[in-house]
């Protein structure tokens, strides 16, 4: 729990940031924020992982920065075409008319219209953060003993599968509800946040 709240946080936050510098300055520098991300997307999250912690290391703080390295992506996409939209409405051309910086801009008026997609957004990024830590740990190259985690749990407790199948069956069974619940969660804000999911539930 501890590597997801970490990972989300610090993924939405540089996918935030990317997204609207991307999505509100546009041309080369759109462009090549856009390039950069389509890196990232080039390989699959959970082997670009797999390869940045065999390269530093097992560690917290190397599984929490592998991790952030493939998160940010999902949202900067995300706030970026927001934003493409969000810069065309009245009450931004309205601000650019009256001079207002690109710093106020974008947290000013921008920001605060793109965040309940984006609260969405880390609700179900950290039911992934939590899956792909488990899934490292319990590879070997995520958090070391004595540090818990339930990828490590159930990796230990492989060779006692007939004997005290408890040992698997628990940690496993934190993950799924903690998953589970998670994603609730996000379908729960989704159709709290959406205006349009809220119009199509009213009716």
């Amino acid at each position: 729990m501890l590597v997801g709240f970490t990972v989300v946080g610090s993924a939405t936050l540089i996918g935030l940031l990317i997204g609207s510098i991307a999505g509100t300055l546009g041309g080369r520098v759109d462009a090549l924020l856009m390039r950069l991300l389509d890196v990232f997307l080039a390989f699959p999250g959970i082997l670009l992982a797999i390869a940045l912690v065999a390269v530093l290391g097992p560690a917290l703080s190397h599984v929490v920065l592998a991790l952030v390295a493939i998160g940010w992506v999902g949202t900067a996409r995300l706030v970026r075409g927001q934003i493409l939209q969000l810069k065309e409405q009245e009450f931004v051309l309205a601000a650019r008319a009256g001079g207002a910086s690109l710093p106020r801009l974008i947290l000013v008026h921008l920001i605060p219209n793109v965040l309940p997609l984006v609260v969405v957004q880390a609700s179900l990024g950290l039911a992934g953060a939590i899956l792909a830590e488990a899934s490292l740990s319990f590879l070997g190259l995520g958090i070391q003993p004595p540090t818990p985690s339930w990828g490590a749990m159930i990796n230990a407790g492989r060779s006692h599968l007939l004997d005290a199948p408890h040992l698997t069956l628990f940690p496993g069974l934190a993950i799924v509800c903690a998953v589970v619940a998670l994603n609730f969660l996000g379908d729960a804000l989704v159709d709290r946040l959406d205006p349009r999911r809220r119009t199509l539930n009213d009716r």
